[in-house]
């Protein structure tokens, strides 16, 4: 073989390896997704294989930090301070105060449910310190409280527990994810629900106003606050202290990394400042829709029909209207909650007895929406975007609808749009927006020291929009 005939072999050598690289780039790239992550200042994009979609969330079973129902046999779990279902869940350290925790299971059966808690900090991420640090007695207990249903078309089992229990107590405030699983194995997750424990350090001194900003004046709610704290001490308030404030028991929308204008006196004060560019402000949005369904015997408010088939019982609403640019209309609600009950008379205990419907909602709109979706956003859906709660467009109706599988009692909700690749849903799209609105509102204030591995809940302050605090 002379030299001539080597390049040449040699140079097909290459240009094979060459194709065969490019081809595998190729083969590679179209198995890439787009995934977003949020950092504190913008939205990062990076790429995930499709090969890797079992991991994070693209797995039903990956730990969520958040309110999440991972399977489909489990319905209408609520989380609340024992005695008020309508209360936030969250109660004061090593006080003789309880959550209680109800869910149903749709299998008709008893299952072996068990449930743990995860210590998290402000941003809702597991914190660095060990079960047995804020954990006394056992890391896992049982939920053993069912009974069955009783005189209704969908079978359940009702679930309940009271905690914390003797065999497991809470020894640190701060943020917790309550999780419940099936077995033995803590991966086997039902669902995950927020609490927090709190403890009495500082004093929160708030109101709500309309905004101070002329543009945003009669569209948006200001917030000032001030944190008093005597007797307590922080070392570096603007590093060390973190504020949230929620608006409705929404997440999505929560207004975070408040820093104070002024501290003065062992007063930390938050309030609307121009040269801070100070962020205390939040749509007011308007006030929630309702319907009632605590009896399916009759058309109740808002109800247009019931009816009956092979799948249970059907409620269809009255159709709903765009407010984008409707005056203000004061109605009495809940904010966004729902309460599990039912009106029939020989209803002796809602919680075995309330049956489920399917409730049909409807939203005339003109043409669909190509940069987003529609989402119904309340206590209903579990203050979560969620499939079912999305709506779907009907072109011979002209007009958005979806049903959602609900157990009887009173519900409020909102049309909430989300834009394609956000996590942050836009109430004032359809319902319109009102500084007048009445809100409730949360103030979270947290503590970290520069030697502690956890973030402390110092304070909690709840107040409505309605009342100067």
């Amino acid at each position: 073989m002379n030299l001539f005939q080597k390049i040449k072999i040699f140079t097909l050598i290459i240009i094979s390896l060459i194709c065969y690289v490019l081809l595998s780039c190729s083969k590679q790239s179209k198995n890439l997704l787009t995934k977003n992550f949020i950092s504190k200042d913008s939205v990062i994009t990076v790429k995930v294989n499709k090969e890797d979609k079992q991991n994070d969330y693209y797995n039903e079973d990956h730990l969520r930090y958040e309110d999440y129902i991972y399977k489909n046999n489990i319905k209408t779990v609520l989380l609340y301070k024992d005695g008020w279902e309508l209360s936030l869940p969250i109660i004061e350290l090593n006080s003789d105060k309880k959550l209680k925790l109800s869910f149903d299971d749709l299998d008709i059966d008893s299952k072996n449910y068990k449930y743990t808690i995860i210590h998290c900090d402000a941003s809702w991420q597991a914190s660095d310190i060990a079960k047995s640090e804020y954990i006394d007695g056992f890391t896992q207990d049982y939920i053993n409280n069912y009974q069955f249903s009783f005189n209704t078309i969908q079978k359940y089992t009702h679930y309940e527990l009271i905690f914390p229990t003797e065999n497991l107590k809470i020894t640190k405030s701060g943020n917790y994810i309550l999780k419940v699983f099936v077995g033995e194995n803590e991966k086997n997750i039902a669902f995950t629900k927020k609490f927090m424990i709190f403890e009495n350090k500082v004093t929160v001194n708030a109101r709500v106003k309309q905004a101070t900003d002329i543009n945003d004046r009669f569209y948006k709610q200001q917030i000032d606050f001030i944190i008093k704290y005597d007797g307590y001490k922080i070392d570096d308030p603007y590093t060390n202290i973190k504020v949230i404030i929620t608006q409705n028991q929404r997440w999505d929308n929560a207004i975070l990394n408040l820093k104070p204008v002024m501290i003065k006196n062992n007063q930390l004060i938050y309030e609307h400042n121009y040269d801070f560019n100070y962020q205390n402000v939040i749509n007011g949005g308007n006030e929630f829709r309702h319907f009632d369904m605590k009896s399916i015997q009759y058309n109740s408010d808002r109800i247009k029909k019931i009816t009956y088939d092979s799948l249970g019982n059907h409620i269809f609403l009255l159709d709903d209207d765009v407010k984008t640019f409707s005056p203000y209309y004061s109605n009495k609600d809940i904010n966004g909650k729902k309460l599990i009950k039912t009106d029939d008379p020989t209803v002796t205990n809602s919680n075995i007895e309330a049956d489920y419907v399917y409730v049909h909602f409807s939203l005339p709109y003109k043409s669909p929406l190509i940069n987003g979706s529609i989402y119904i956003l309340g206590a209903l859906t579990n203050w979560f975007f969620t499939k079912d709660g999305k709506m779907k467009y009907n072109y011979n109706k002209h007009a958005y609808e979806t049903s959602i599988y609900l157990k009887q009692g009173y519900y409020n909700y909102q049309y909430v749009f989300l834009k394609n690749g956000k996590n942050i849903g836009d109430e004032t799209f359809i319902e319109g927006n009102h500084s007048e609105t009445e809100n409730d509102y949360t103030i979270y204030v947290y503590n970290k020291e520069t030697f502690d591995f956890y973030d402390k809940l110092i304070a909690v302050k709840n107040l409505n929009s309605m009342q100067n605090n």
